[in-house]
């Protein structure tokens, strides 16, 4: 705020005339400008960190890197993706069905194109509502085979998780929600191009 030059009188008193200090126009377009770039690269640097989660999960998985999977039983080499993890639920409401499903080539299959589906898409900015509803559902199975509601598994073991409720798969789902309504496919990713397909135009869920 400045002080005018002039000053009123008022009952003998000098008191100074205020004015307001407006910001150019010009000014306040570049600063939202600025704004929606920073967010819009924030956005693409998320999307980028998950997709690569999810990739790398499978190409550990497939090929037995050594990391989550053990160099020699990787997918390619007769392992199972889902025999271990879900044989081992030892809790929660679907304990029995998940080791019903665990080592099927069905369950495989599903699991690890998810895999390969969401991260793919993550990285190239395309199909993220697809995404996100097939990495949400992905994430909420896996939260049910944890349950970490349990203090403990049936044997007296901790549970894997130390939070009951939030726990890496809720925040994982919420990601991929966030980046779907934000549209987060355009920047450092494909997004516009793909919006740009007429299949795509007229199929807003492909988006």
């Amino acid at each position: 705020m400045a002080v005018h030059d002039h000053t009123h009188r008022n009952g003998g008193l000098h008191l100074p005339a205020f004015r307001r200090q407006t910001v150019p126009a010009r000014d306040t377009a570049a600063a939202r400008t600025d704004a929606h770039t920073a967010r819009a690269y924030v956005f693409a640097t998320l999307r980028l960190l998950t997709g690569f989660v999810f990739l790398w999960a499978f190409l550990d998985k497939t090929f037995g890197l050594g990391y989550a999977t053990p160099s020699g039983k990787g997918w390619i080499d007769g392992g199972s993706p889902t025999q271990g993890f879900l044989s081992g639920v030892a809790a929660g409401p679907m304990q029995t069905t998940f080791h019903s499903w665990a080592g099927d080539t069905w369950a495989d299959w599903l699991f690890m194109l998810g895999l390969l589906g969401v991260g793919v898409a993550l990285i190239s900015g395309i199909a993220l509502r697809l995404a996100a509803v097939a990495g949400t559902a992905m994430m909420a199975l896996m939260w049910l085979a944890e349950w970490p509601p349990a203090k403990h598994l049936a044997d007296g073991t901790p549970s894997m998780s130390t939070n009951p409720f939030a726990d890496y798969h809720a925040i994982y789902a919420v990601v991929l929600i966030a980046l779907a309504a934000a549209a987060a496919g355009g920047t450092v990713g494909l997004g516009k191009l793909w919006a740009k397909l007429p299949i795509v135009r007229d199929h807003a869920w492909l988006r």
